[in-house]
């Protein structure tokens, strides 16, 4: 008898594109990103969308949950940050981030900082309790700047992956790389940092259609992940009674693959169109993923064969 995992699709809405996914850490919310220029609030137990922001025109492709102030941060393509309070819908704060589409955003997990990545190569930090002063801006990749990530180790270390075809490594007390890895044969879209067995690795994906399992401190590749056939948007790890790493594509796929063995699991295909954004809800082992034409929530189970 062998196990592996699959997802069975439970429920869809159909909306507009959707480039990005939060959860919030003790509500039922699901925060939406969408390519219209809105934001939504899902609850993932009523399936009912709760709240909508009209942040702007600009496509929307990052939008993060701060839930101790009660706050969604929302990244658009006109360059703004926009924050606002999630019971009343007001505007908190509103400044002129970047010259260019802001394409990823990570909020600390302790302090209160937000990192944000974007089209103009330039990833900046803001900190909230100094008047969303910009406290460090982090130079060094010659092409846009796709995503941002902190170290599941060391909230002072992020990765920042790149259309440059680059991993870097930074410190948040430094404006400068301390390691830059050319990972891929073309850019970078998503990295994901993940622990198992004591070890810290952090996972890519490209627009060579691969995913890549690097250890973080000999710096080495140790897996690369092939089976899809368009560009990797997204990657996220899932831990719980399975180990697993959850790939997204423009194929209008995901695939599921063991993260101890690199074993592919199972190709999951969406109908809703292309696979931009993934998120997990722990307590229900569901799935969720953002589409061209909707959400798509699956239920995450162990099979045996």
């Amino acid at each position: 008898m062998s196990s592996a995992i699959e997802i069975k699709k439970i429920f869809i809405q159909k909306s507009e594109r959707v480039k990005s996914i939060d959860l919030h850490p003790t509500e039922p919310w699901v925060l939406l990103g969408l390519y219209s220029g809105n934001v939504s609030i899902w609850n993932s137990h009523s399936q009912v969308t709760e709240k909508t922001f009209e942040t702007g025109k600009s496509p929307v492709r990052t939008a993060k949950f701060i839930a101790h102030k009660e706050w969604i941060v929302v990244g658009s393509d006109d360059g703004f940050l926009r924050v606002y309070n999630y019971n009343n819908m007001e505007s908190v704060v509103e400044l002129k981030a970047h010259t260019d589409f802001i394409r990823s955003m990570v909020v600390h997990p302790s302090l209160p900082y937000i990192l944000s990545a974007s089209d103009d190569k330039l990833i900046k930090l803001w900190d909230w309790e100094n008047g969303w002063e910009c406290t460090k801006t982090f130079q060094g990749h010659e092409h846009y700047v796709m995503q941002v990530a902190f170290s599941a180790r060391d909230a002072n270390v992020f990765a920042s992956a790149s259309l440059d075809c680059t991993i870097k490594m930074w410190n948040l007390g430094s404006s400068s790389s301390h390691l830059s890895i050319v990972g891929h044969s073309k850019g970078l879209n998503c990295v994901e940092f993940f622990e198992t067995d004591e070890k810290l690795h952090f996972v890519t994906g490209s627009d060579d259609y691969t995913v890549k399992v690097w250890d973080y401190d000999t710096e080495v590749c140790i897996q690369t992940l092939e089976g899809h056939t368009n560009n990797i948007t997204s990657i996220l790890h899932v831990n719980l009674d399975f180990n697993l790493i959850i790939t997204g594509s423009e194929d209008k796929t995901i695939h599921a693959w063991n993260a101890t063995t690199y074993k592919l699991d199972q190709v999951f295909t969406s109908e809703l169109g292309r696979v931009w954004t993934i998120g997990f809800i722990k307590d229900s082992s569901q799935v969720i993923l953002g589409c061209d034409e909707g959400i798509l929530v699956g239920h995450v189970i162990r099979a045996c064969s």
